[in-house]
This record gives structure tokens, sequence and C-alpha cells, in this order.
């Protein structure tokens, strides 16, 4: 009797260490997917605030900054929600909810300064890039209205077509100025190739075409008035060279 008494026990012993040892695997689990959400919701976040720091370099419109601000104030709800004792937290997303009831002073779309070296112009296209990704990603999950989505997009796809094509026309008029002709002439036929490449006409496309059918018309004839001059150079040597060599013998 009492060995089956200590047999039970150990038995009852063995479960609840058992179900003791799963509890906390579980716990364990659920905690390492808590972090792992809130590093994700975290990323999200830098994300947002870097897309929304590059504003200044960026033109954005005030939709395109709200949906961002909505983004952010998102993310911090889901931490809350995760870290319902985090005062800091509670206080960012508070924050976060007044900047997107307060008013957005010069949000203009149409506003762009191009840089003045190519590290920063790449970094430009960079951030204009990331925050198309950051648009397609909040479609992607419905918290953007198809219709202003396809407008937003829309507007920063010109957008990276004039700064490439801006940029490709700087390089091309600082070496023609430089009289590096043949260089300038590859940036001018790059920047029409990439001009023509759009499945849309609008003013500015229409005007940079003609613009650039301008420039490659003119640098056409100044190569060939280049290559023209070489040609007689070249020939008035050659010439030069065969007086010297048929030249009468002096006598000495």
């Amino acid at each position: 009797m009492v060995v089956t008494v200590i047999i039970i026990l150990i038995v009852a012993l063995i479960v609840i260490a058992v179900w003791v040892s799963a509890v906390q695997q579980h716990k364990e689990k659920q905690e390492a997917e808590r972090r792992k959400e809130l590093a994700r919701q975290k990323k999200i976040i830098e994300e947002s605030e870097d897309v929304i720091l590059n504003a200044c370099n960026i033109p954005m419109s005030d939709t395109i900054i709200r949906i961002i601000q909505r983004r952010v104030c998102d993310a911090l709800a889901v931490m809350v929600e995760l870290s319902p004792t985090s005062r800091e937290l509670k206080n960012r997303l508070h924050e976060s909810k007044e900047r997107i009831n307060a008013n957005i002073e010069n949000a203009d779309a149409e506003r762009l300064v191009m840089p003045d070296n190519d590290k920063q112009i790449v970094a430009l296209v960079q951030g204009i890039k990331k925050l198309r990704q950051v648009l397609r990603s909040e479609h992607s999950k419905g918290k953007i209205d198809t219709q202003v989505f396809v407008s937003e997009d829309k507007k920063l796809e010109k957008l990276q077509l004039r700064i490439n094509v801006e940029s490709q026309i700087k390089r091309g008029r600082s070496a023609r100025a430089a009289n590096m002709i043949g260089s300038a002439r590859q940036y001018f036929e790059k920047a029409y190739a990439t001009i023509c490449t759009v499945t849309y006409s609008d003013e500015y496309v229409t005007e940079k075409k003609q613009e650039l059918e301008k420039l490659l018309e003119e640098i056409s004839t100044e190569l060939k008035a280049s290559n023209a001059s070489s040609v007689k150079k070249r020939a008035e040597k050659e010439r030069d060279d065969l007086d010297v060599l048929f030249a009468p013998k002096k006598k000495w």
C-alpha cells in the first residue's frame, strides 16, 4: 500500500514537473514573440520617422505626411498593447495622436530643390523609393484608399523621373562647358532615353523632350565641326611633313 502511494506521488510529481515545464516554455515562447513583435513595430516607427525627416528634401503632400503619421501612431498603439505598463510608450502614443490632429504647414508636393552633388542626388532618389515602398505597404494592408495611393504614387514617380532627367542634363551641361563634347552627348542621350520610356505625356515630359532634342542637335553640330577641324589640321600636318620630306636638299 505504501509502495503504491509512493508510486502515485512520483507519477504526480512527474506530471506536475512536465506541466510546469510546458507552462514555462509557453510563457517564454510568448515573451519571445512579444519581443519580436515589439522589435518589428519599432523598426516600422524608425523607418516612418526617417521618411518624415526627409520631408525637408522630398516634396510631400499633406496626404502623404498624414499617412506616415498614422503609420507611426498605429505601430505605437500595438506596442502599448504589448507593453501596457510602459508609461513612455503611452506618452509617445499620445504625442503621435496630437501630431495627427495638428495642422501641417508648408506641405508642398511641387517644391523640389536639386542637390549640388551626386551623393545627395542618390540619397534623394533612395528616399523617394523608400517612401513609395512604405505607401505600397500601407495600401496592401488596406490603410490607404486605392485612388489616393495611385495618385500619390504617380506624383512620386514623376518626381523620380524629374530628378533623374535634371541630374543628367546638369552633368551634360557641365561636360559641355568643359569642352567634353562626347561625354556631354552621352549624358543628354541618357536623359532623352529616360524621358522617352515614360508611358504618359504631360507638360514637363513634352518640354524636356524638345529641350534634349535641341541639345543633341547642337552637340551633333559641334562634333561635326570639331571633326572637320581635326581632319583639316591633320591634312595640313601631313602636307607640311610631305613638304619637308620632298623639299630640295641644301648644298653646303
